[in-house]
């Protein structure tokens, strides 16, 4: 899954996809309407999804490997829904993050993280067999270059 075009602006809800940089600010897409439109620095600050890490006990755990988890436990342990309650919020995360940091992890961020999976998936922009195929590809690439014959200086 590719979280890199993906961006939360504050003081709008929801995530949009990036379509241009500016030096004012961002032109950001509607993933429902596909609608453009300019949102400027001044007023809102943007967070790139891929650049988003929930504190962990040892380290941080970036938020597309915490989707997959969402993901693949998605059959046995339905998405909740961010505005649960917070006992209900706090066992769901415990679940898909065990060893995160409960001192600097807040209910908040645990409930972004669940709106935004919850957001991005009725939309199917998540899915697994899109990361399994990078994957793959990746693999057959490293095949195909070691199995080109090295070029010699004299060639």
């Amino acid at each position: 899954m590719n979280l890199e075009d993906f961006v939360a602006v504050s003081g709008l809800p929801g995530v949009f996809r990036m379509a241009a940089n500016r030096s004012n600010g961002l032109i950001v897409e509607d993933l429902d309407s596909g609608k453009r439109k300019f949102v400027s620095a001044r007023k809102h600050q943007f967070t790139p999804l891929a650049s988003i890490g929930i504190y962990t006990q040892d380290d941080t755990e970036e938020l597309d490997v915490i989707f997959k988890t969402m993901m693949e436990k998605s059959a046995t342990l339905a998405p909740i829904p961010h505005n649960s309650k917070p006992a209900e919020v706090i066992s769901y995360f415990k679940e898909i993050l065990p060893d995160y940091d409960e001192d600097r992890v807040y209910l908040s961020d645990m409930k972004k993280v669940i709106k935004w999976f919850n957001f991005l998936n009725d939309r199917k922009l998540i899915s697994l067999e899109e990361e399994k195929s990078k994957e793959e590809a990746a693999k057959e690439e490293k095949k195909k270059t070691k199995k080109a014959p090295a070029k010699s200086e004299e060639e």
